[in-house]
């Protein structure tokens, strides 16, 4: 009797081990996995969605349709500031921000689709380039980010080489086709001093490292 009383004890005590394992693990209706699963892949915003942004041509854009993989693609934007889509054929997209063509698409697809939800990224900004030269570790074109300055473009250059003249950089800038010279001292940039030379860069400018 004592045997089989141990016995059923130490069985009850193995059953609520084991629930007190199974206890924290927190289950939900699969119906919700997918549904927040397909929402995160659908929707991610890359960080140039600025609504200052204009796409131009030979951008690269990722066009997501939720819950429209076959719709769903990275398109480069033709010369012609055009990007070819099923369904759509082709879609200006040059001089939109990504939101516009995001809306322009939605608009489009809604022939063929009950409410479509679209998101456009750019994930790779080739229409709008800067230029880096002289004594650095990489010279030559980098994309222009959004609100991009001479200090962060020099940050993309990879460092200075020995003979840098740091004090005496300079932006080339063509304005009503005249080449004017913004001059740029990168220790007193660094230092917070003169925040009026580390200028917003434009599309076609030159950072010259002497």
């Amino acid at each position: 009797m004592i045997l089989s009383t141990g016995l059923i004890l130490a069985t009850w005590l193995a059953l609520g081990q084991t629930q007190e394992v199974q206890k924290p693990v927190a289950t939900e209706p699969s119906g919700q996995k997918t549904e927040r699963s397909a929402k995160s892949v659908a929707a991610p915003l890359g960080t140039l969605n600025d609504a200052e942004y204009k796409i131009g041509p030979q951008d690269v854009l990722r066009i997501d349709v939720w819950k429209e993989a076959e719709v769903s693609r990275v398109v480069p934007v033709r010369p012609d500031g055009k990007v070819s889509l099923p369904l759509l054929n082709d879609v200006q997209a040059a001089g939109l921000t990504p939101m516009q063509l995001s809306g322009l698409i939605a608009d489009g697809l809604k022939k063929y689709m009950n409410d479509p939800q679209v998101t456009v990224s750019v994930s790779e900004i080739n229409s709008r380039r800067i230029y880096v030269t002289g004594e650095v570790a990489r010279a030559g074109a980098f994309p222009l980010l959004p609100n991009m300055t001479v200090l962060q473009a020099l940050s993309s250059s990879g460092g200075f080489t020995q003979f840098a003249k740091l004090k005496n950089i300079y932006v080339l800038r063509t304005e009503d086709g005249k080449q004017v010279k913004l001059p740029f001292n990168y220790k007193d940039a660094v230092n917070g001093k003169k925040p009026e030379q580390n200028v917003l860069l434009q599309s076609g400018d030159v950072i010259v490292v002497p």
